[in-house]
């Protein structure tokens, strides 16, 4: 992922602007998976540790209702 990132942000200062924008966009979409991915796994350690949805809501600068919609079983 890091080379990814690196190679987009090159890129944009390269002679090509469409391969510039295609590859920081990629880049954005493959970052914002892994950062979805850490994020789940953070919020499932929290839950079994204990912690309410409130302060799970709290430390994501998110409403109770939002994270509990999304992280939430049923």
């Amino acid at each position: 992922m890091d080379s990814t990132i690196r190679t987009a942000i090159a890129a944009a200062d390269g002679d090509d602007p469409y391969r510039a924008l295609r590859q920081l966009h990629h880049a954005r979409i493959e970052l914002t998976r892994e950062l979805d991915r850490a994020e789940a796994l953070a919020v499932r350690r929290a839950r079994t540790a204990g912690a309410s949805w409130q302060v799970i809501a709290m430390a994501l600068e998110v409403s109770k209702q939002a994270v509990h919609k999304k992280y939430g079983r049923g």
